[in-house]
């Protein structure tokens, strides 16, 4: 692969634009940023679980707070890539302005995963594998069959940046190529994937091919229908695979979930006592004029961030050359060495043990299980019966831009993933309790 091919601005549904020869006051890529910050599914994360349910009085991370420290943490990915190849290729307007490509893909990453985390996913799966959802199986190719039962948030988010609601306009946000590609983790359809991790369904499978000839992202040597990854998705992965295991041990820490102690030792676990010497010293001074046990521990974790990022830019230097052809097995951060991996292992070990097995992360999963399958049951029943009067009723409820003109089964049953997909937790409780009758509209 080749950087002047894969930094592009042409748009999706907007190839036959000409960018002005005008001097303007935002670049393409920058455009995109501002396209998804202001956009009503990134502000939808606000009320949407990330790991831990939304507590009254301790903020603790939603889906909108970690898409924009993620974002954050990919700039500075980019940017520090962007200076290591600047000199490279000088003749490359686009290479200075990797930051905000892959700030804007951080931003966009998780625009697709549904309400109460990542147990979201697995309800929607459920519906289909154990639901009742398995009725319609006959109906549909194996491809369509296992888009639902291996329901992906990433090929979801590629969906809703791409896809043409009702009403909306051709290739949905309109964004560029290349910030497209920068999101998708596992370029390949769903009957490809081993496990829930694929990149686009059978809706969205075109666009991306259309997308990676553009680029000329290499397909695989033994599978032209599977592709390997852009470059920049190994910048969002690291990004988000930092963001999310460290900033997990700060929740966890202010909701009492592990103690001070514990989560100093696995942030300081990142520092050899040889070469971090006098980092170990500054941490020491730093500790010492800062009495405020969570001042200090969002000191450490700032600290660990950043030893993070520098570690992750060199490993892509490193493989650079098997990135760009194509042969780079992993993640960056799966690559870490020596006291790094360790301490990154001891963080996972912890995390699957004591937080993401806490009461409180358990509850909000069965909840959201109980929840997502009953709206599932009810709104895929009423599309596929739509003359039944209840029917009729329920799909009073479903917005304009959810509706399809269509005989085909598959896009009817999408149609009502994407509606139950894209609520907050808050809106899906409240619709399960009217739905289920344990709660009126106007009754207290």
């Amino acid at each position: 692969m080749d950087w002047n091919k894969l930094l592009s601005t042409k748009r999706l549904g907007m190839e036959g634009w000409m960018s002005s020869n005008k001097s303007e006051d935002r670049t393409q890529f920058q455009r995109d940023y501002d396209r998804i910050i202001f956009s009503s599914p990134f502000r939808r994360m606000q009320n949407k679980t990330q790991v831990f349910p939304l507590p009254e009085h301790i903020f603790v991370h939603n889906r909108l707070t970690h898409s924009l420290e993620v974002a954050s943490v990919g700039r500075s990915l980019g940017s520090m890539l962007s200076e290591k190849l600047v000199n490279k290729y000088p003749k490359n307007p686009f290479i200075s302005e990797l930051g905000t490509i892959v700030s804007t893909s951080c931003l966009a990453h998780d625009l697709g995963n549904p309400p109460f985390g990542h147990s979201g996913e697995a309800a929607i799966s459920n519906f289909f594998t154990k639901g009742a959802g398995q009725e319609f199986q006959p109906q549909l190719t194996e491809s369509e069959w296992k888009d639902f039962t291996l329901f992906d948030g990433n090929a979801n988010a590629f969906r809703i940046l791409t896809h043409q609601f009702n009403g909306k306009r051709p290739g949905g946000f309109a964004l560029t190529y290349s910030t497209l590609a920068g999101i998708v983790k596992y370029p390949y359809e769903s009957v490809l994937a081993k496990k829930p991790k694929f990149g686009f369904f059978q809706s969205e499978k075109e666009d991306y091919k259309n997308i990676a000839t553009e680029l000329e992202i290499a397909s695989q040597p033994n599978n032209t229908e599977s592709f390997v990854r852009h470059p920049l998705v190994y910048l969002v992965e690291a990004a988000d695979d930092i963001c999310y295991q460290i900033m997990d041990l700060e929740d966890a820490f202010k909701l009492g979930i592990l103690s001070f102690e514990q989560t100093k030792d696995l942030y300081l676990g990142f520092y050899d006592s040889v070469s971090d010497k006098k980092t170990f010293a500054s941490i020491d001074k730093t500790m010492s004029k800062v009495s405020d046990k969570n001042e200090q521990i969002s000191y450490l974790r700032a600290g660990v961030i950043g030893k993070l990022i520098n570690e992750s830019i060199r490993i892509f230097e490193e493989n650079e050359q098997n990135i760009m052809d194509g042969n780079f097995a992993g993640s960056l951060i799966g690559s870490l060495q020596n006291r790094q991996a360790e301490a990154m292992d001891n963080v996972k070990q912890i995390s699957y043990s004591q937080i993401y097995a806490h009461r409180s992360v358990v509850e909000i999963e069965i909840a959201g299980y109980k929840i997502i399958g009953t709206l599932l049951e009810e709104f895929v029943g009423a599309i596929m019966n739509p003359n039944d009067m209840y029917s009729k009723k329920i799909l009073s409820l479903l917005p304009q831009q959810y509706k399809v003109e269509s005989d085909s089964v598959y896009l009817k049953i999408q149609s009502i993933v994407d509606f139950v997909s894209g609520m907050t937790d808050i809106f899906a409780l409240d619709l399960y309790r009217k739905i289920n009758g344990i709660s009126l509209p106007g009754v207290v």
